[in-house]
């Protein structure tokens, strides 16, 4: 079992993270994404899109079950993060979370 608050630590520490809705979203229509995180509670605008545009780049998206206040918590942010995208795992073992599924 992967721990995403330890692993995506680990991830932002030594890797590359891209969080937002927009830098997201190039992200994947530039094929550059390696994994998608998005909050349980994200808008429904921003959930279609991202879900429609990961299908389509076959890029993994992984629905964080907590808000967008926890995942911003998680990534130590000081407001709400709906969507991040992970470029460059580094040392982290983050994409384990999608080959379990």
């Amino acid at each position: 079992m992967v721990d995403l608050y330890r692993e995506l630590q680990t991830t932002l520490k030594t890797g590359k993270v891209v969080i937002g809705y927009k830098e997201t979203m190039k992200t994947i229509r530039m094929g550059k994404s390696k994994l998608v995180i998005m909050a349980a509670n994200a808008p429904d605008e921003v959930r279609e899109d991202i879900e429609r545009y990961c299908k389509l780049a076959k890029i993994p998206l992984f629905v964080f079950h907590g808000t967008s206040l926890d995942l911003g918590a998680i990534c130590r942010k000081p407001f709400m993060v709906s969507v991040l995208s992970i470029l460059d795992p580094g040392e982290s073992r983050i994409l384990d979370l999608v080959k379990g599924e």
